[in-house]
């Protein structure tokens, strides 16, 4: 049943992940996304100060603010602003489909940086999982669009937090970390409006309102998703993460009157079932190594 709620949870989290990529792409249509940033950056550096003085963790403390979490933040900040421009830029479904590369990314920079072990079938998902990519980019040919681009620094972006992440002290608290990614959002989004060369715009009542939706649902997922990998089984809850694409697809084509044609289907396909694929492999591998420890009464 714990599986069944965690599940429930992460497709909740997806849905709502939805819905604030759904505010943010309308909204940079009136306002710049550095301004979006800032705001979004701002809000949420305030919850997760006050969730984490809520529990007694000191957010300036030394062991916090090493080199390791200073990186991690830069890598969060960078990541922002990849994803929020391309929501800007490229069509929603486009942004989710390559968005879902991401633990294929992950993988390869664990073996590549981290020095994980990698056999050659995680390598071959890995690789069939870039030409799913590739398929929806299109580099070269008649229809590609070099904004969709700015998705893989996202990606790339997103996998180098994650990687630095498994690096730190777990000692530190999540609330203090999530604290310093959302902190440096915040000079990330005026970097991005001193690039485009634009002023703040005026927030109307519609606006603010989209923001505020935005923000608590994203607060909300993010809580929903910490949940579910607390209650479920990861082999059980992490395939339902695929489900903002669906989501997206959606989206796109009844709110945005997207139409996303056959080959971007196909390399979404691509994507998402090498990415299972590398993650059932992974998980089937881990479930092998406990197994062989010595003093396991299993073996």
């Amino acid at each position: 049943m714990q599986n069944v709620h965690g599940i429930l949870l992460v497709i909740a989290a997806m849905a709502g992940f939805t819905i604030e990529d759904t505010l943010i792409k309308r909204m940079s249509q009136d306002i710049p996304v550095g301004q979006i940033l800032i705001i979004i950056g701002l809000s949420s550096t305030l919850l997760f100060a006050f969730m984490a003085r809520h529990r007694g963790h000191a957010i300036f403390a030394r062991a916090a603010w090493r080199p390791m979490f200073l990186w991690r933040a830069l890598a969060e900040a960078m990541a922002s602003m990849a994803f929020v421009t391309s929501l800007s830029l490229v069509d929603i479904s486009v942004v989710a489909a390559v968005f879902q590369a991401t633990p294929l990314v992950i993988t390869m920079g664990a073996a590549l940086f981290l020095g994980e072990d990698v056999g050659w079938r995680r390598w071959s998902a890995i690789a069939i999982g870039f030409i799913g990519v590739l398929i929806i980019i299109r580099p070269g040919v008649a229809g590609f669009e070099p904004a969709a681009l700015i998705v893989l620094i996202s990606v790339c972006a997103i996998a180098a937090r994650d990687l630095i992440t498994r690096r730190m002290d777990t000692n530190v608290s999540s609330f203090v970390i999530a604290f310093q990614g959302s902190g440096a959002v915040i000079p990330a989004g005026f970097l991005l409006l001193a690039l485009a060369g634009e002023g703040p715009q005026t927030l109307t009542a519609t606006h603010g309102t989209m923001m505020l939706v935005a923000i608590a649902v994203g607060a909300l997922s993010y809580y929903g998703i910490v949940q579910a990998m607390r209650l479920g089984e990861a082999a059980a809850v992490t395939p339902f993460r695929y489900t903002r694409l669906l989501f997206s697809l959606i989206v796109g084509v009844t709110i945005f009157g997207e139409h996303p044609d056959t080959l971007t289907l196909a390399g979404a396909a691509l994507i998402i079932a090498t990415g299972l694929y590398t993650f059932i492999r992974e998980q089937r591998l881990a479930r092998r190594q406990r197994r062989d420890l010595p003093g396991n009464p299993n073996i």
